[in-house]
């Protein structure tokens, strides 16, 4: 069912989510391989770096202090995962800064 309605969210992306994924596929940041709209347990993240466990999160207004994100960020972080949230506005208005902020936590330790 999850692998469905990843299929789904794959090919109907937000605008945020598409135009993150053009700087974000084929390796183009730092090397590191990323898939997006990945199942890990009972969630689909939007992207994900196995290599780095890392996840990247982009939300829009509905998500402004919701309760879920949080226990959705503290399951995932309490398997190990680190997560990054950014907003949609800031992916679209401040890519290289995103872009920047997702290569440091690529390449720094936790």
């Amino acid at each position: 069912m999850r692998s469905t309605r990843a299929r789904e969210l794959r090919r109907n992306p937000t605008d945020a989510e598409r135009h993150l994924w053009v700087r974000l596929r084929q390796k183009q940041l730092g090397g590191f391989r990323f898939r997006r709209q990945q199942p890990i347990g009972a969630y689909i993240v939007d992207f994900f770096c196995p290599e780095a466990a890392l996840i990247i999160e982009l939300d829009g207004g509905q998500h402004d202090g919701s309760d879920r994100d949080a226990a959705r960020t503290k399951w995932l972080e309490e398997r190990g995962y680190r997560v990054l949230r950014f907003w949609n506005n800031e992916a679209l208005s401040n890519t290289d800064g995103v872009l920047l902020a997702i290569h440091r936590a690529l390449t720094l330790p936790p």
